[in-house]
């Protein structure tokens, strides 16, 4: 039990390292948990934008409840994006995309909404942060 213990405290420090940037003396740029000098590296923040657990939503605007249209607020990098886009290809599913990053329209309602990943899904007034396939056939019933 002791060593299963330590092994999770090892594994455990391993995966939530900082992560660094620096510039080597020949003007080389490099990343990764232990600089040389970690007074001259810069902490580097990455900010992940992405849904870890798929949520649901009703709103009052936007369409009507009984609608069938589906608006998906994206990003061109996003696998749930991406799986998205399969699922709805795949299927015969007519929707309409908006990439938050390239749309200043599309952001201001993205945040209306109060996105804080994507993908965004709207089916009538149910709204899907984030993308499963039961999940999506549950709100396009």
């Amino acid at each position: 039990m002791k060593r299963l213990l330590l092994i999770f405290i090892i594994f455990t420090n391993y995966c939530f390292a900082d992560i660094y940037k620096w510039t080597d003396e020949k003007g080389n740029v490099h990343f990764g948990d232990s600089p040389k000098e970690e007074n001259k590296a810069e902490k580097v923040v990455v900010d992940v934008r992405s849904y870890e657990h798929v949520t649901y939503d009703n709103i009052e605007y936007y369409q009507a409840p009984e609608s069938k249209r589906v608006i998906m607020y994206a990003t061109s990098w996003c696998g749930y994006c991406r799986q998205a886009r399969n699922y709805f290809k795949d299927n015969g599913i007519a929707y309409i995309e908006y990439d938050i990053e390239k749309d200043a329209r599309a952001k201001n309602i993205y945040d209306r909404l109060g996105g804080k990943g994507v993908p965004v899904i709207l089916v009538g007034k149910n709204i899907m942060n984030g993308f499963t396939v039961a999940g999506f056939k549950g709100i396009y019933k």
